[in-house]
């Protein structure tokens, strides 16, 4: 944002460059056998310069903190401690860091994951339809042509209720007549769950019956992997992303 200045203004900038002048004018006096005290004048100078510079930009920096804002305070962090290294103001960033750092790294890995999920909600016979689904991390081969998305969804529908199921873009899954998967939670052991593939062709579509269970598990999980039937291709595994899952999107799942 630019921002009016008065004629009068004291510049950062222009500081340092005056500062940078005196000191180099210093540096050609003492060559000239002029008293070394000229030299540690102008570096004093320099040096609460560099500081008034400091403090100034610093401000963006607190505020950023003061709102949480982690990857703003981060950048600004970086850029002061770059360009006024040693100043106490760069020191004082500097005693907080890491910490910032990590909290910036967390705050972009919830976005990142909470962007993973798409919410919808529908008018259908007797209400509406409200679901949350996921894509797989990578897609997976399902049927020997390549690998395709494989996507999971929650949905509740105010006729059918509260569903759980996966779908494929290609292939089939084994599951007609009812079959095993099994979930596992980042690295807590596998839970065999039932499925069952309905005999449907309106999409490539397996049920996971235990959905309440399987909702549950995502609370505090980072990823589901699934292991399930492909018809002609034996066991395959689609691993999801579930942390940035708002359970809010379906409040009757809850």
């Amino acid at each position: 944002m630019i921002r009016n200045v008065p004629r009068n203004a004291r510049v950062p900038g222009a500081n340092r460059a005056r500062a940078a002048l005196v000191l180099a004018l210093a540096v050609a006096l003492v060559g000239c056998g002029e008293d070394p005290a000229a030299i540690a004048k102008a570096q004093a100078e320099q040096a609460a310069a560099n500081e008034a510079a400091a403090k100034a930009e610093a401000a963006a920096y607190d505020t950023a903190m003061v709102e949480q804002n982690w990857q703003m305070a981060k950048a600004h962090a970086d850029v002061l401690m770059q360009k006024y290294p040693g100043t106490p103001t760069a020191q004082r960033l500097q005693a907080d860091y890491d910490e910032v750092k990590a909290k910036a790294e967390a705050e972009r890995e919830d976005a990142r994951t909470a962007a993973l999920w798409s919410y919808t909600v529908q008018d259908v016979p007797g209400g509406k339809q409200t679901s949350a689904a996921i894509y797989a991390k990578d897609p997976v081969d399902v049927d020997g042509s390549g690998p395709t998305a494989v996507r999971l969804i929650f949905r509740d529908h105010p006729s059918w209720g509260r569903s759980s199921y996966l779908v494929l873009q290609a292939g089939d899954f084994d599951c007609y007549g009812g079959c095993k998967v099994r979930v596992t939670i980042d690295d807590k052991p596998a839970n065999a769950m039932a499925a069952s593939r309905p005999k449907t062709d309106d999409a490539i579509a397996m049920f996971i019956e235990d959905e309440r269970a399987l909702w549950k598990a995502t609370k505090g999980a980072k990823t589901m992997t699934v292991e399930f039937p492909a018809k002609g291709m034996g066991k395959r595994v689609a691993v999801f992303e579930v942390a940035g899952l708002d359970h809010g999107k379906l409040p009757k799942w809850n």
